[in-house]
């Protein structure tokens, strides 16, 4: 799809502040955006990162799906990063107590994955090809 310039993808958070921390120290870099209801971080050219309260969200989806509050720790989304080298990338997260899921394996799909949990359960995956 030429006409898609950018991704935005938001992830729905139940403290806005603990989560920019928890992504500047696991993205290791400041977010380019971080104002009260929205903390964004631009990860490629054509990507970015954004966080958003839960209660931020639920003012806009109104009563017209659940409050995403009730979702809490189930994962609901997973992020899938291909990186330079998924041994740093598992070290950092291991360091900033990010919830490991699984560790550093090579996978029949053809990338060398491991797979973590941030602060609201949404799922982190680090990847390269093998």
């Amino acid at each position: 799809m030429q006409h898609i310039l950018l991704t935005e993808t938001i992830l729905y958070v139940a403290n806005q502040q603990a989560s920019t921390d928890f992504y500047e120290n696991l993205f290791r870099q400041k977010a380019d955006l971080n104002v009260p209801g929205m903390t964004e971080f631009r990860l490629s050219d054509t990507c970015k990162l954004g966080l958003m309260p839960n209660d931020g969200i639920a003012k806009i989806l109104k009563d017209k799906t659940p409050h995403p509050q009730t979702g809490q720790g189930i994962p609901r989304c997973e992020l899938y990063f291909y990186v330079a080298d998924v041994a740093t990338e598992y070290a950092n997260a291991i360091t900033l107590g990010a919830k490991e899921i699984s560790g550093i394996e090579n996978r029949d799909w053809g990338d060398k994955v491991c797979y973590f949990a941030d602060l609201d359960g949404h799922v982190i995956a680090f990847a390269e090809r093998f």
